[in-house]
């Protein structure tokens, strides 16, 4: 994508540029520019998304004779310039791309001085950043009264197909939604197999283009209640040498205080 101005300026893109989530990844731009900003202090932007709700990625200065761009000292790690601006090159550098650093990029390029000029491209950058399928969590949920459900909680970029394998036969599951407040939809999905039964075992399944994942939850069968009118066997047992405890020290008590007085009286009696 070429975007031109007046005054001999022009910048040269990439419309889309696609990542692995876990990867580095490079944002390709160059532009030009008149020659008379060769000899210029350039500062260089790369801002994700336009407008009032963009936010600056990284901004680095460039000076005269100097060999690199010098970016702010609050400045990202996770982002550096690969190009170099007195090359007409601002392309920008993702160390480790993630499924939330999908979106537009804007590089933009200003000449510090006198007369002081810039120029952005309009059209942006589409950054796609791709994952296989990652199950987040396999869970039962439910209650005996009402029966109980399976939920699996899926990652993954192109959001994944999920499907549910029982015991003999592949099974139909339904997506939850609306996903909880703070997901994001593009690459969040949660499924859930309704009227598990206890003793048996259920696996969700998670694919996209780039892989699959697998997940298998063996339902357990609920526990006995406890008899309202009576205490299970540990607690009984628990109580029982609680109060044996009790019984033994009572006795050494009496036989110690009969001991005790017999020896009084024989003292008396020996006076």
């Amino acid at each position: 994508a070429l975007s031109s101005a007046d005054d001999g300026w022009s910048m040269n893109v990439q419309s889309e540029v696609r990542a692995i989530d876990g990867y580095p990844v490079v944002l390709p731009c160059s532009f030009s520019h008149p020659q008379h900003s060769q000899h210029s202090s350039l500062q260089v932007l790369w801002r994700l998304g336009h407008g009032q709700g963009a936010t600056v990625l990284y901004r680095c200065t460039s000076r005269p004779g100097a060999p690199t761009c010098e970016p702010g000292p609050q400045q990202d790690q996770r982002y550096r310039l690969e190009g170099n601006p007195r090359e007409h090159d601002l392309s920008l550098r993702i160390s480790s791309a993630t499924l939330q650093d999908s979106g537009r990029y804007y590089c933009r390029v200003e000449v510090q001085g006198r007369e002081h000029v810039s120029f952005e491209d309009k059209m942006g950058t589409r950054l796609r950043v791709e994952a296989p399928p990652k199950i987040l969590s396999l869970s039962v949920e439910g209650a005996e009264q009402s029966g109980y459900r399976a939920v699996c909680r899926v990652q993954g970029s192109p959001l994944p197909d999920v499907l549910w394998l029982g015991p003999d036969d592949l099974l139909e599951g339904s997506p939850v939604g609306p996903l909880a407040q703070g997901a994001a939809p593009h690459y969040h999905t949660v499924s859930q197999l309704r009227d598990v039964e206890p003793g048996q075992q259920y696996t969700c399944s998670a694919s996209n283009p780039l892989g699959k994942e697998q997940a298998t939850l063996y339902v357990l069968a609920p526990r006995p209640r406890l008899s309202q009118t009576g205490a299970s066997p540990p607690l009984l047992l628990l109580l029982s040498l609680s109060v044996g405890a009790k019984v033994v020290l009572l006795v050494g008590v009496g036989v110690w205080m009969v001991q005790r007085g017999a020896l009084q009286g024989l003292s008396c009696w020996w006076k």
